[in-house]
């Protein structure tokens, strides 16, 4: 069997990022290091991707995109986007689908920079800042802070949420209740409870898990739509929106008579295939134009400040409010 760099980097016990340094004498490394990786090569006879070699020196032209589930029609559509952007740069795209899996995440991350892409841009967020910092390559985060160095793009989120709360106001909703996934304040769905709750500070705020199956959803929404008792809901995610409007019809609920519906996305498959659902619009195409454009000016060495970039959301109206 043809040695791989991940078996050199197993037998020297260094990460295959350091594996890739010493091939290419990139950044620092003690001679130490050095002679455990050269003598790890060649106890396995292991030989450097050839084409790897002739780009030394050269840029690559492959962007890594790290998701959280590239099935979910969200990421999928945003990948989608993503790549669409890159392949108009003259970039190839290595997806990496990190499935909330931390060490699942930090393999992706040395996967991509022992094959030295040219930068990375990240939707995945369960490592910590000293993962982050430790690489190399140019990063762009979508939706969270990954390290206070890596500048973040995402829609509005705190106005998506106060958008959200006064659409139902409006409509003349009394007892609205918003459903959030998981949720912390840092995260996109914190951000929307947060102008919610802005606009309505009162209101209760129900989480049902992310990491729930669509039928355990389901029984938690039937639960409260039946003990609640809510004339409009808020749903955090367009596909939880999606199960309130089918568990409500299966109660014999009217909507919007009897409950007020709104989502959050706006994605093309809810846009054209449940385009009775009200939703807050993310902007994805601009998402995904402004997220290649800062990483290609990191990748050139431009200035692009480490900061938040919030792009504007809007209220796609359907006929769930």
């Amino acid at each position: 069997m043809v040695a791989k760099l991940t078996d050199v980097a197993k037998l020297a016990g260094v990460s295959p990022t350091t594996v890739s340094r010493v091939i290419n004498r990139k950044g620092y490394l003690s001679s130490k290091t050095i002679s455990r990786v050269e003598e790890a090569m060649r106890e396995l006879a292991y030989k450097p991707n050839n084409l790897a070699r002739s780009l030394q020196g050269k840029s690559a032209k492959l962007i890594g995109l790290i998701f959280p589930n590239i099935s979910h029609i969200f990421y999928a559509e945003l990948i989608d986007k993503l790549e669409h952007e890159l392949f108009k740069q003259g970039y190839k795209t290595i997806i990496c689908n990190s499935e909330h899996d931390s060490d699942k995440e930090r393999e992706y991350i040395e996967m991509l920079e022992a094959n030295q892409v040219d930068g990375i841009i990240s939707g995945s967020h369960n490592l910590g800042i000293e993962d982050y910092n430790r690489v190399t390559a140019p990063i762009i985060s979508f939706d969270r802070n990954l390290s206070p160095d890596i500048p973040v793009v995402s829609s509005d989120n705190y106005a998506g949420g106060v958008l959200a709360a006064q659409t139902l106001v409006k409509a003349g909703a009394q007892n609205i209740i918003m459903i959030t996934g998981n949720d912390n304040s840092n995260s996109p769905t914190g951000l929307r409870h947060a102008g919610f709750a802005s606009v309505l500070p009162d209101a209760a705020i129900i989480n049902v898990s992310s990491d729930f199956s669509p039928v355990r959803k389901e029984m938690e929404i039937k639960h409260i739509l039946t003990h609640n008792k809510p004339d409009a809901i808020f749903a955090s995610d367009d596909l939880t929106a999606i199960l309130v409007m089918k568990v409500a019809q299966e109660l014999n609920i009217q909507i919007p008579e009897d409950l007020k519906i709104i989502g959050y996305d706006g994605t093309y498959f809810v846009e054209n295939y449940y385009p009775q659902l009200a939703t807050i619009k993310q902007p994805l195409k601009d998402i995904a134009k402004l997220s290649v454009d800062l990483l290609l000016k990191k990748i050139n060495n431009q200035e692009v400040p480490s900061t938040g970039y919030f792009l504007p959301i809007s209220l796609l109206p359907g006929k769930s409010v």
